[in-house]
């Protein structure tokens, strides 16, 4: 079913729950894309999330239990920057490619304990277990 209403915007009750507490642009990116993946991909609605969830972490990053404007656009991590056929793990929608200054500010604004004495790697892993949790909590409540 077309993510994408008549009036041109996300179909809000079809989206993922992140999105649908996400900005309108975040929610019409997804809802776009994966209207256009389902036309090139042959009705195939799994290839058409991904191809969506691609596009969206393009200027998106995972934050707690909805989507925020990056401060750069950009692929989000090694799996993005190869693309579809990389065998390396996504980061969840954590942008894995910003500073570690970044990823600590958004730790802290997260309330991660122990984010001081992190490298960036368990910083992008701390914030994706936080997202996780958050996004549970939203979903429950």
């Amino acid at each position: 079913m077309p993510k994408t209403g008549k009036n041109d915007h996300a179909r809000k009750d079809e989206l993922p729950s992140t999105l649908q507490r996400s900005e309108q642009k975040a929610q019409d990116t997804f809802a776009k894309t994966y209207d256009s993946a389902m036309e090139t991909y042959d009705d195939d609605s799994s290839r058409a999330a991904r191809t969506a969830f691609a596009a969206l972490k393009h200027s998106y990053e995972k934050v707690g239990d909805h989507w925020e404007p990056k401060e750069e656009r950009g692929p989000s991590d090694d799996h993005a920057e190869e693309g579809a056929a990389s065998t390396k793990p996504t980061a969840g929608g954590v942008d894995a490619n910003a500073s570690k200054e970044h990823l600590y500010q958004r730790a802290k604004d997260m309330d991660i304990k122990g984010r001081s004495a992190m490298d960036k790697k368990e910083l992008v892993e701390a914030l994706q277990k936080a997202n996780d949790a958050a996004t549970r909590k939203a979903r429950e409540g």
